[in-house]
């Protein structure tokens, strides 16, 4: 292949971190590259496969940290041969807007979902804090018990320190975002909501508020992070499943408004008539709180430039 190849690279067997785990190094035309950890274990949740993009230039830039981007969903982030679907397209996307200088150079985690999605991306305590009565209005639920507190834990204690121990990334709060669409939107939101020491940004795109109708709006009224050092951005469109969400979502910036949140300050709301619920629709759209999360200064105030989709 001329425009990209695959290369087999051998285990990482010196990091304690990554034993048994193959990598595989993709190389693409413009000088980023995709990283494939194959089968990543865990303590706590299913092994699953891991993707790490590198920025174009990444390699020539031995001294140079980056902050990091860890996306939900990940076999949807890059290659859609994996997949029969429409992937986001954040190798070029973010290709663009690094070479336009409107982000820095950030590395991109895209964690694999597995067969527990719907487990691992509901959020527990939310869950927990419903009734009997509640419970038993929600079709589907007899025996269901949410993971995501375990699948927070291993983003947390084994997939970040793998991350900031194998590529030289900016680990603090600040230069750590955590982001995805509809469910993957929902754990976003608690992942920084149960994590406000790890996690400076949630990326929370056409955020299945409706599920368990609305569990995560009681949880909010007293786990949002504090404003002063988080951003959060929201979505939705309004075709499709996204027709849902607006209620719910109003609903959720009354309770940031009344917490301290300022809008276009530390927290984003948009709305996207005609957009459905689909990678297509994340893909024309997820520059927004890239810019919002990263954007370099000059450009920061430029965010409205941007909102519409491209």
């Amino acid at each position: 292949m001329k425009i990209s190849s695959w290369i087999i690279i051998t285990l990482l067997a010196h990091c304690p971190l990554a034993l048994a785990q193959e990598t595989i190094l993709k190389n693409n035309s413009n000088g980023d590259k995709i990283m494939m950890h194959l089968n990543f274990s865990s303590k706590h949740v299913a092994n699953r496969s891991v993707e790490v993009w590198l920025p174009p230039g990444y390699e020539g830039k031995k001294e140079k940290k980056y902050p990091v981007i860890y996306m939900h969903d990940g076999q949807f982030i890059f290659n859609s041969k994996n997949n029969s679907q429409a992937d986001w397209g954040m190798d070029q996307l973010l290709s663009t807007l690094i070479s336009e200088g409107k982000t820095p150079e950030i590395i991109v985690v895209a964690i694999w979902n597995t067969p527990y999605r719907i487990a691992e991306y509901m959020p527990q305590k939310a869950f927990d804090l419903l009734s009997h009565e509640q419970l038993a209005n929600i079709p589907n639920i007899k025996g269901f018990r949410p993971q995501s507190d375990e699948y927070l834990k291993f983003i947390v204690t084994e997939l970040k320190p793998f991350i900031d121990h194998t590529y030289p990334t900016l680990p603090e709060r600040e230069n750590t975002a955590i982001m995805g669409a509809s469910m993957g939107g929902l754990i976003s939101l608690y992942a920084i909501c149960e994590y406000p020491e790890i996690f400076g940004y949630a990326g929370c795109l056409s955020t299945h508020f409706p599920i368990g109708n609305g569990i995560m709006l009681e949880y909010l009224k007293s786990h949002l992070p504090e404003p002063e050092h988080h951003k959060i951005y929201y979505d939705f469109g309004t075709r499709t499943l996204d027709a849902q969400y607006e209620p719910y979502q109003r609903k959720v910036d009354l309770m940031m408004k009344e917490q301290g949140w300022v809008e276009n300050k530390n927290w984003i709301t948009k709305k996207f008539e005609g957009h459905d619920h689909s990678e297509k629709a994340w893909r024309s759209r997820v520059h927004i709180p890239l810019i919002f999360f990263f954007g370099l200064k000059e450009t920061a105030g430029q965010l409205q430039d941007h909102i519409e989709p491209k």
